[in-house]
């Protein structure tokens, strides 16, 4: 029996030269690749690089660099064990790999301030690219110049020191003693205790829901939207690998359903505002303005992205500051009884001791809260430091790290937020939050731990257990 050869035909033969050709680009590409990762890696320094040193470090492992090293959990209250090492053995500025991008790490108070204060000159914001697809690639951080400043004094007139006297003052006191209400009543009807960051968080993000886009969130949508933003929380400095299960994917969908709900809301209030004109009342009302310009500044993209940045940013870091605040009062009694002593001052000076709280008496507070502050950006141009030069182009993360035991101002070893051009535009609106909800809880009540309170960075602040309290009346 013979089996006789059927010829190959011209289309026959154009496949095979086209799969042929497939598998020889791809091998091209490949080997480009691994050639541009070596040349990255273990590459020399070009005849410019020569004059001065770069900042001594490591670049790591080929694309995972030193990142798993740096996800790594460790103790709070000191260096973090990955920048100690580095410190230890490069000094205070050091190159790094985390995430795919090369990185310079300042531990230096002098040149981090340096970075800060000269942005737009010799250098520019930047965030990683993880960043910026969970804030989006047209939200203020990522704008320069005058429409940065634009944005900025849009945002002031939502949280500067006129709103804030006139009404932000008023409506956190009332949501504050309402939340603090609800820890008692679910204390007393023994459903256990109030886990702390995850209650101040929607309390705040209440607070600023209805300023910003007058949205109810526990009675519109039962904390649907809160729970999008929390999402969000606990996937933003995970490791970005956008899989089922990890939390970043949960962070990308929390994104992806909060952009929904404000398309949503945005197109109703535009034809709202369109059917009937009236004035601003909220945040949604003051981007809606700004878009119907004639040469407006912000389309809607840029609208939404900032809307998404201001919702998850004004609850966020003041929900788990106030956790380690009441952590930190918890594990020191001394300090505890010296803020309820000043706070109950207050109280017995007013006429009506059960009244609002006055501007006057809220900025006659002391506070002194712990904070870390990390920040991001990118040389625009070569800049010396006697540790070696951070070359234009590279990225940077100027660590502020508080190292006094009485921060009573903005130094360079204290920047708790920010400084320069990116001087957090709701630094005051945080600090009003913090205030005056302790004011309310030190006045009223008093409190014991549960259980949790254990503080990991991860990269960030984290407390994996929670941090659980009974809350009780005062005698």
């Amino acid at each position: 029996c013979t089996i006789k050869e059927k010829p190959q035909t011209l289309s026959t033969l154009l496949g095979m030269a086209t799969h042929y050709l497939a598998v020889v680009v791809s091998l091209i590409l490949l080997a480009a690749t691994l050639f541009r990762l070596a040349l990255k890696w273990g590459g020399k320094a070009g005849p410019c690089e020569a004059r001065l040193p770069p900042a001594p470090g490591s670049r790591g492992l080929p694309i995972l660099g030193e990142t798993l090293e740096f996800f790594t959990a460790a103790p709070t209250l000191e260096l973090l064990p990955f920048l100690k090492r580095r410190l230890d053995r490069y000094g205070p500025i050091f190159v790094t790999n985390l995430v795919c991008e090369d990185l310079v790490v300042s531990l230096d108070p002098e040149f981090s301030a340096r970075v800060l204060l000269q942005e737009e000159r010799a250098f520019q914001i930047w965030y990683p690219a993880s960043f910026m697809r969970v804030f989006g690639g047209d939200n203020i951080i990522t704008k320069l110049g005058p429409i940065h400043r634009h944005i900025r004094s849009l945002v002031l007139r939502l949280f500067g020191p006129e709103t804030l006297r006139r009404a932000l003052l008023r409506d956190v006191q009332r949501a504050s003693r309402a939340e603090l209400r609800s820890w008692l009543h679910h204390c007393r009807a023994g459903h256990g205790g109030v886990e702390v960051r995850a209650a101040t968080s929607r309390m705040i993000f209440g607070v600023t829901a209805k300023k910003l886009i007058s949205h109810d969130d526990a009675a519109a949508s039962g904390g649907s939207l809160w729970r999008c933003f929390d999402a969000c929380t606990r996937g933003l400095l995970s490791f970005p690998l956008c899989l089922p299960g990890t939390a970043f994917y949960r962070c990308m969908q929390g994104r992806r359903q909060v952009m929904r709900t404000l398309k949503r809301q945005l197109d109703e209030r535009r034809d709202a505002n369109a059917a009937a004109e009236r004035e601003a009342v909220d945040f949604f009302d003051l981007v809606i303005g700004e878009m119907d310009k004639p040469n407006p500044v912000l389309d809607e993209s840029a609208a939404l992205d900032l809307l998404f940045l201001l919702l998850f940013a004004s609850h966020e870091t003041t929900s788990m500051g106030l956790t380690a605040i009441l952590k930190f009062l918890t594990d020191n009694p001394e300090a505890l009884q010296e803020l309820t002593e000043e706070h109950e001052g207050i109280l017995k000076r007013k006429a009506e001791p059960e009244s609002d709280i006055t501007w006057e008496e809220y900025k006659s507070y002391e506070l002194h809260i712990l904070c870390k502050c990390w920040r991001y950006s990118r040389s625009a141009q070569d800049s010396k430091h006697r540790s070696g030069r951070v070359q234009k182009s590279e990225a940077g993360c100027a660590h502020t790290r508080h190292g006094s035991p009485e921060p009573v101002g903005g130094s360079k070893d204290f920047m708790a937020f920010g400084g320069g051009l990116r001087l957090c535009v709701g630094a005051d609106f945080a600090k009003l939050q913090m205030a005056t909800f302790l004011h309310c809880l030190v006045t009223k009540y008093r409190w014991k731990a549960i259980s949790g309170g254990r503080m990991v960075f991860y990269p960030g602040l984290r407390f994996p257990e929670g941090f659980h309290i009974q809350l009780l009346p005062k005698d």
